[in-house]
């Protein structure tokens, strides 16, 4: 075992040595060998060693041992453990427990019937309770929750058997922790000073009439180190108890109150004593130093507490709380219990309070600061089960103190040391606001009380996360965010932090709408001033450069923090823009109003002083800012709901705000301006044109003069393609969108059309002057230019008939009628370049997006004009081609064709019904044998949604039947058509369940499902007489080999429903045919899984039995496989 070990010896010579050990465990009588080691040496590695052997023995060979040598094993491991725990190391106790607890998990009650009597008895034993303790935690992780290698009559057996010992278990371990306590507890000649002093009404309404308030106050008791482990291993092991022990009433308040004891090791700030002048801590937490009169025993009064250093202390703590959170986490809560809960909260908020108490010694932040991170991270998790799970049953307790519960929440919310801390604090308010709201909308009788209820707590946390978002209050913190990585979800620390606050804000916004507003404005009108009177700082020197005239280092961190402010608030004011529209417009009028003149104010300013080009002593001051444009974007519902409801009156304040909004950000449109900038005001030009709509936008001069700078532009002025694209939707919109109301006959179509025919001849014309310079025959060697002008156009042309796929009839055909030439170019070019892939995935793209806009427009010859020059490009060594380079250009050009045949077989009616054919020879000729035997799911997941769509919405292609004549006839007269295809297309989807990828399979799961709830597929004569048992074979396989077993609930719902189509036949003539099919299962195992079987048919029971069958079936396998040769089976 040590040359093994040694970090010399070479992997050949450890393969060897390894052989040699299997061998000598396999051996009948190895086991007494390991004993002999065991007992005689003390080298580590032959200790483990010959534990593992005796694992395996009992977990795997045990039915095959000889009654004998069983009872000598038993009578044997217990002594060595007795004789040896003291002398070997903790691992090799430890996995000598394991391995009696394993021989008990088999064996107890019936051939082991003292093996938990001993366990108790040694926990009874103060030399032995350690060793009492790990073996009861082992017992407890091992036969409660045993893993699958004893068959399901056994694990309920034993948690019936476990269940019975709790309340004498739970009895001895409250037992040990109240002695401890109590031993160790300093009792003072005097009462010590009440905790709860200065805040003795709070205390005193969070305890009235409970006993243990008295408890509570106690001073800490102070463990010596045994007293410590010990309390540690007793916590631990009722840590793993709760988790799965119902809630009842052998959880006594005894035990409840000694684990809250323990619990306020974690709040104590005490550190470990000095030798010299002893320390004695005063409850309040102020420590008293001086030389104090020993006591009887030697030591000084605190003397015992050198033995556990404030780690320690910690981690009872923690452990304690871990107790705690176990039982609160459960939803389940009998009424008998509820008692229990209200109490376990009234000691919970002792130690809160404790928490968040302030002393001349301490803030609350410093005392938590100083306080273990696990503990804190503990203690928030109770805080967040506690509101999430139980605030609702507690609530209304007149016992129960909320508000007053929520005060101390905020504290220490606010107090919290750490970002991650913070965040969790939120979220628990989030939770907490979600609870009040849903609260308020059931209650709309007396919702006016309990809002006031809240409204304190609400208006003060409203008034702090919006103070911790700004620099102006928050400065330290808020640097020490990082606004340059992105996270996994795409936004930097700092965007999480804002985000998360945000959302808080939100909440309130909707609880006390006109508060929220009334505190949030005029902080973004102190802001807003500094940024509109930087006008008067700007200089500009020869050579008309400017620069902005504030220089001193300080002035300039100030403008920055007020900036970066004003960018904050923007983006709340933006946040809460849908709380100003639907019913509440009306009231809320002037508010929004006040918000949005702001905003379109704040915007000229920009665009009038080119804030971006200025220069700057510090480069960073003026970060290039957009909130204000993204906050109007916001506001965009809500002046369309203005624009309709004040359609007929006065109308020139609406037209003054857009007029103003558009003329700001019009010149913010030029490729000079930063991206940022630019795409925010493209941005804002598209919610303008799509969201509000106004009539007169086309006729406004800004507007005229982007339509001039787009139609004319070249390629040395040209925008960013992101930003020419939204421009030009925007645009599109503008000439495409239905005004709102005006009935069709002033909708002006005709003048719209032809600006809009105009305007894409304009956008597409070096496209379509393509189409005679590129030949299909002599492929070019320079289509690099037209790769470039493909490259540009189709994009734009995409998002434009995107943007209106789902508006008015009207809109498309005015849109498809300009882009006639443009698709038939495109169809033309598309031989050319069907070797590009990168160019082939842009141009179906685009035909993907006309397929799913416009195909009507386009009318049935044109489309399959289309449809069948896609079909002859795409061959079979094509498709080969393009799906062998996982990830490529190429699988997503197929991805994207797939998705376009998807499109056509859901046309209704009869027009596309004479692709069927071609389509699904190409999926299962052409594509299917490419994928079929490849694990990635690329092009996978899309064959088979098309095969999927050509079953569901084609039917009568493969099933004449009506729905009629089956409910007449009887299902028996199924009239089949095509049936070629259909069985190849059931035989693909029963293959793809033998493959791994968990994706694929779940997709296909519920396609099968899908097409028995609408059409009765496993009703279906050909589905039920040869492909049905083999689906339930398979998919009963997949739970056996446990490949996917996170979709166990939906296979077994798979299951149940194929079964349900002829129980009996399942039950008379597939449960036999599978069970003899079983390998490694003798015939009387294979007896006993039929009878099991219960023949029931409803869902839960059959559930139960297919796992019993799983379970069971897998067991004897195991112990099958390990028995040795030639074992006799009874």
């Amino acid at each position: 075992m040590t040359e093994f070990f040694h970090s010399c010896t070479t992997n050949e010579r450890k393969r060897e040595i390894e052989e040699l050990l299997n061998n000598f465990a396999q051996q009948a009588g190895a086991w007494r060998h390991c004993l002999f080691f065991l007992s005689s040496t003390r080298n580590e590695y032959v200790m483990m060693y010959s534990l593992t052997v005796f694992e395996n023995l009992v977990n795997k060979m045990w039915i095959g041992l000889a009654s004998q040598d069983k009872m000598e094993i038993r009578s044997c491991l217990p002594k060595l453990l007795l004789a040896q725990h003291k002398n070997v190391p903790y691992f090799i106790r430890n996995k000598l427990c394991k391995v009696i607890v394993d021989i008990g998990r088999q064996d107890w009650p019936m051939f082991y019937h003292d093996f938990f009597s001993n366990t108790l008895q040694l926990i009874q034993t103060p030399a032995l309770a350690p060793l009492g303790l790990v073996l009861l935690k082992t017992t407890s992780e091992e036969l409660a929750c045993p893993r699958e290698d004893l068959c399901v009559a056994r694990k309920e057996e034993l948690r019936k058997l476990l269940l019975e010992q709790v309340p004498t278990v739970l009895g001895l371990l409250t037992g040990i922790l109240e002695t401890y306590w109590d031993k160790h507890s300093v009792i003072a000649s005097t009462p010590p000073p009440s905790p709860t002093s200065g805040e003795s009404g709070l205390l005193g309404s969070l305890f009235q009439g409970s006993q243990y308030s008295k408890l509570l106050c106690q001073p800490m008791a102070a463990l010596d180190n045994d007293g410590h482990q010990l309390c540690c291993l007793v916590l631990e092991c009722l840590a793993h108890l709760f988790s799965w022990i119902p809630l009842s009433t052998s959880i006594t308040p005894t035990l409840l109150a000694s684990i809250f004891h323990f619990a306020r090791f974690g709040c104590d700030l005490r550190t470990k004593a000095k030798t010299g002048p002893f320390i004695s801590t005063s409850s309040n937490g102020s420590l008293n130093c001086g030389t104090g009169p020993p006591t009887s025993n030697g030591q000084g009064l605190n003397g015992q507490q050198s033995g556990s250093t404030k780690v320690d202390r910690a981690r009872l703590g923690v452990l304690a709380m871990t107790c705690i959170n176990e039982l609160v986490s459960k939803n389940c809560v009998p009424m008998d219990f509820e008692e229990y809960l209200l109490r376990m909260f009234q000691q919970t908020f002792f130690l809160l309070q404790r928490l968040t108490r302030e002393n001349n010694a301490h803030t609350v932040k410093g005392r938590l600061q100083e306080l273990d991170e696990s503990y804190l991270e503990k203690f928030t998790d109770f805080l967040r089960l506690f509101v999430s799970v139980h605030l609702r049953r507690i609530e209304s307790s007149p016992q129960f103190p909320v508000v007053e519960f929520l005060a101390l929440l905020f504290k220490y919310t606010f107090n919290q040391p750490t970002h991650e801390g913070y965040f969790a604090c939120l979220d628990i308010w989030s939770v907490f606001l979600d609870f009040l709201t849903t609260k308020i909308k059931s209650r709309l009788a007396d919702r006016e009380s309990v809002l006031n209820r809240y409204k304190d707590a609400l208006v003060l946390l409203l008034r702090e996360v919006l103070n911790r978002i700004q620099f102006r209050y928050n400065q330290a913190q808020l640097e020490e965010l990082d606004d340059e990585v992105l996270d996994d979800d795409q936004q930097t620390e700092w965007q999480r932090y804002l985000r998360q606050s945000l959302e808080v804000v939100a909440k309130v916004m909707e609880l006390l709408p006109s508060h929220a507003f009334s505190t949030l404005f005029p902080v973004l009108q102190e802001n807003l001033e500094v940024y509109l009177g930087l006008q008067q700082f700007i200089v500009t020197s020869s050579g008309s450069s400017r620069s902005l005239n504030i220089t001193a280092e300080n002035d300039c961190r100030r403008l920055h923090c007020s900036l970066r402010d004003l960018s904050s608030l923007l983006q709340a004011i933006g946040r809460l823009a849908e709380y100003f529209i639907g019913e509440v417009f009306a009231a809320r009028f002037t508010d929004a109003l006040a918000v949005v003149e702001r905003l379109v104010e704040v915007t000229c300013y920009g665009s009038r002083t080119t804030l971006y080009d200025l220069e700057t002593a510090v480069p960073s001051v003026l970060k290039p800012d957009l909130s204000d444009l993204l906050a109007q974007c916001a506001y965009s519902h809500w002046l369309a709901q203005f624009y309709s409801e004040v359609h007929s009156q006065n109308q020139s304040q609406f037209i003054n705000l857009i007029t103003s909004a558009v003329d700001a950000g019009s010149p913010l449109i030029s490729a000079k301006v930063p991206e940022k900038l630019l795409l925010s005001a493209c941005h804002l030009m598209v919610s303008i044109t799509s969201t509000v709509r106004p009539v007169f936008l086309v006729n406004l001069p800004a507007v005229q003069n982007i339509f001039n700078s787009i139609t004319t532009e070249n390629q040395s002025h040209r925008l960013p393609q992101e930003a020419h694209i939204l421009v030009c939707r925007s645009l599109s919109n503008m000439l495409l969108l239905t005004w709102p109301n005006l009935p069709d006959s002033e909708q002006q179509w005709h003048t719209r059309s032809s600006s809009h025919a105009s305007l894409l001849a304009a956008l597409t014309r070096e496209y379509r002057d393509l189409r005679g310079t590129v030949n299909v025959t002599h492929r070019q060697p320079n289509l690099d230019n037209v790769k470039a002008v493909i490259q540009q156009t189709l994009p734009v042309l995409k998002d434009i008939v995107d943007s209106i796929s789902s508006e008015s009839t009207k809109s498309r055909q005015i849109c498809y009628q300009s882009l006639q030439e443009s698709v038939q170019v495109s169809l033309s070019l598309f031989p050319v370049f069907i070797q590009q892939a990168d160019v082939t995935d842009e141009m179906l793209a685009f035909f993907l997006t006309l397929f799913q806009a416009l195909r009507v427009q386009m009318g049935v010859a044109f489309t399959g004009q289309i449809l069948q020059t896609f079909l002859s490009m795409f061959t079979r060594e094509q498709l080969a081609a393009s799906i062998l380079h996982e990830g490529s250009a190429g699988c997503r050009v197929v991805q994207k064709f797939l998705k376009i045949l998807q499109v056509v077989v859901q046309e209704p009616g009869q027009a596309f019904k004479p692709f069927l054919p071609s389509i699904l020879s190409l999926c299962m000729e052409q594509v299917y044998p490419v994928v079929a035997e490849r694990p990635s799911p690329d092009v996978k997941a899309e064959m088979f949604e098309l095969l999927y769509q050509i079953l569901h919405q084609n039917w009568r292609y493969f099933f004449k039947t009506s729905i009629l004549t089956t409910v007449q006839k009887g299902a028996a007269e199924d009239t089949m058509e095509n049936e070629p295809q259909f069985t190849a297309t059931m035989q693909a989807f029963g293959q793809s369940f033998l493959q791994p990828d968990i994706h694929i399979f779940k997709q296909n799961l519920s396609y099968l499902e899908s097409l028995n709830s609408k059409h009765k597929l496993y009703h279906r004569k050909l589905f039920r007489t040869s492909m049905l048992f083999h689906f339930i074979n398979v998919l009963l396989q997949v739970l056996l080999h446990k490949s996917h077993d996170l979709l166990q609930e939906e296979i077994i719902l798979a299951v149940y429903n194929m079964a349900s189509v002829d129980f009996d036949a399942f039950y008379s003539v597939f449960m036999p045919q599978f069970l003899n099919g079983c390998h490694g299962v003798d015939s009387n195992q294979r007896g006993v899984l039929a009878r099991n079987f219960k023949p029931e048919q409803d869902l839960p029971s059959f559930t139960q039995s297919v796992h019993r069958l799983v379970n069971d079936l897998r067991y004897y396998r195991l112990c099958n496989s390990s028995l040795p040769t030639g074992t006799i089976k009874l």
